[in-house]
């Protein structure tokens, strides 16, 4: 099969097309490398609560730290756990024709060759991890458990993206674990935010594969929502965002963190508008505008953490 023929739909135009040695462009996309945004949404709770815990603690000297090992973790945990949803999985996407031009079913890579890679991208994202604390190192490790049992929830739940959100929204629990060495209240309601965020976000990007889901009998929240998935949308973002309003309040978070809410409230409902479950390139756009929804509220909190320690 030749390497353009093998470019997974959703990818097309990227630097893994145009500039990686042919060689590595199996493995670049069974780490999604040429689909960045998984990883920016991995890394976004681990900035907020680096930031609102920073904020908390009154000191923004460790938060550049903290921010670049965070996004070197979350690039390369987000490739080992996509490799492993593709190994699960293989059967599967050759059925979906988004994902039938995968590297494993498109036979560009063996089942044995993707597990070695996934092994080494976990071993970088354990040598990150043994930069923190004990406390955080288990909390770490502890997240693998939901990572592993992920790609099995669709074939047995309408609910496959609560565990997404369990294992995409850990990080909104890292932050405080390497800060302070637990995990309070704050820390669990900013992940239970995070949670409902990705639900939502997830099922619009579930509704492209809608129709190839349910010919081969994969369930989601997409095909359970359905026409309601507007309706839908509104009660989970509207959870996230008083989810999280309810951590900041819990920090004591000022204007700045709360500007940055509110922005992402506003991001929020502009998707549930623009939405048309239908247009599968409109879900994908919309899908990609989170990283932009989960920066500005980044910021907030960036820019309150910064007044907090003056």
């Amino acid at each position: 099969m030749s390497d353009v023929t093998a470019r997974v739909a959703d990818s097309t135009g990227n630097w893994v097309d145009t500039h990686a040695p042919v060689w590595a462009r199996p493995y670049l996309r069974l780490a999604r490398a040429d689909r960045s945004i998984g990883s920016w949404l991995l890394l976004m709770p681990c900035w907020w609560s680096a930031a609102l815990a920073a904020g908390v603690a009154r000191d923004v000297r460790p938060l550049p730290l903290l921010v670049l090992l965070f996004f070197i973790g979350a690039f390369v945990m987000r490739g080992a756990g996509c490799t492993w949803n593709d190994i699960t999985d293989r059967d599967l996407d050759d059925k979906v024709e988004r994902t039938r031009s995968r590297p494993i079913p498109a036979g560009q890579v063996t089942v044995k060759q993707a597990l070695v890679f996934m092994v080494l991208q976990a071993l970088i994202g354990l040598a990150v991890l043994l930069q923190f604390n004990r406390f955080a190192i288990l909390t770490g490790i502890a997240s693998l458990a939901i990572v592993a049992i992920y790609p099995f929830m669709k074939r047995i739940t309408w609910w496959p993206q609560v565990v997404l959100g369990l294992a995409f929204s850990y990080g909104g629990l890292m932050g405080f674990a390497v800060t302070f060495g637990r995990i309070d209240l704050t820390a669990v309601v900013l992940y239970a935010g995070s949670i409902a965020w990705v639900i939502g976000y997830d099922t619009i990007y579930a509704h492209q594969d809608a129709e190839d889901d349910a010919l081969i009998g994969v369930k989601s929240t997409a095909r359970l929502f359905g026409e309601r998935t507007h309706r839908a949308l509104v009660v989970l973002y509207g959870l996230a965002v008083l989810l999280i309003g309810v951590a900041l309040a819990l920090a004591g978070a000022g204007w700045p963190a709360w500007t940055g809410l509110a922005a992402f409230a506003l991001h929020l409902a502009w998707q549930i508008r623009r939405l048309d479950i239908k247009d599968g390139a409109l879900c994908l756009r919309i899908f990609w505008s989170n990283r932009e929804a989960g920066l500005l509220l980044f910021a907030g909190l960036v820019v309150d953490a910064v007044l907090r320690a003056m």
